[in-house]
C-alpha cells in the first residue's frame, strides 16, 4: 500500500508515502497499482467544488486504464425513498451545516457516473459516520438507497468502513456502482 499526500509527514499505516499534491499527479504515478482510493476532503465551504475538479483529475489520468478508482463518499446523496427522487440531505432533520458538503458530494457522484472510460466504485457510509466509532469487523451492504441495520440504526465506524473498502477492492463486485456501507 502507498500513501499519496500533500503533506510530508506520513500520518498513515501505509508503509510508502509519496508527497504529491493531488493535481501534480500523473498516470505514471499511479500505473501499476491495482486500485486507488480517492479519500479527497475539505471542510471549507469556499473548497467545494474541489470534491469535482479533484475526482476529475483522477478520473482524466485513469481513463482507458485497468486501475479501478474507489470513492469515499457521503451519506447525503443516499436515497431514502424506492422512486430514488429524496434523498438524505433533503429530509427536514439533516444538518444544515452539513448540505453544502452533501450537495459537492452529490455533484461529483454525478459526474462520476458519466464516466465510462475509468473503472469506479463510490462507497458511502452510514448517515452517522464515527471517527472513533467501535471496530467490530462486520457490516452490511446497501446500494443507492439509505440502509439501516436490523436495530433501524444507519451508523458505521471509521474502522468498519475502511474493512467494508478493503473488501471491496480485494472482491471487486461493484464495478461502476454506488454502494453503502452499515454497521452490522
Amino acid at each position: 500500500m502507498t500513501a499519496f499526500g500533500r503533506r510530508k509527514e506520513n500520518n498513515t499505516q501505509a508503509q510508502t508515502h509519496i508527497c504529491r499534491d493531488i493535481f501534480d499527479l500523473t498516470r505514471e504515478d499511479l500505473a501499476g497499482f491495482d486500485a486507488v482510493v480517492d479519500a479527497f476532503g475539505v471542510w471549507n465551504e469556499a473548497d467545494f467544488g474541489l470534491y469535482s475538479t479533484t475526482l476529475a483529475h483522477l478520473c482524466d489520468i485513469l481513463s482507458g486504464t485497468k486501475v479501478r478508482l474507489l470513492v469515499v463518499g457521503g451519506a447525503g446523496s443516499l436515497y431514502v425513498n424506492p422512486e430514488h427522487t429524496k434523498t438524505l440531505s433533503q429530509e427536514a432533520d439533516f444538518p444544515e451545516a452539513f448540505k453544502p458538503l452533501a450537495n459537492a458530494a452529490a455533484k461529483s457522484l454525478g459526474e462520476l457516473r458519466k464516466r465510462d472510460d475509468v473503472i469506479w466504485t463510490y462507497v458511502s457510509p452510514a448517515a452517522d459516520f464515527q471517527a472513533e466509532g467501535e471496530r467490530t469487523g462486520s457490516y452490511l451492504l446497501g446500494g443507492e438507497e439509505l440502509r439501516c441495520n436490523d436495530r433501524g440504526e444507519s451508523v458505521i465506524s471509521y474502522a468498519d468502513y475502511a474493512i467494508a473498502m478493503v473488501d471491496e477492492i480485494e472482491r471487486g463486485e461493484h464495478l461502476q456502482e454506488r454502494i453503502g456501507v452499515v454497521r452490522a
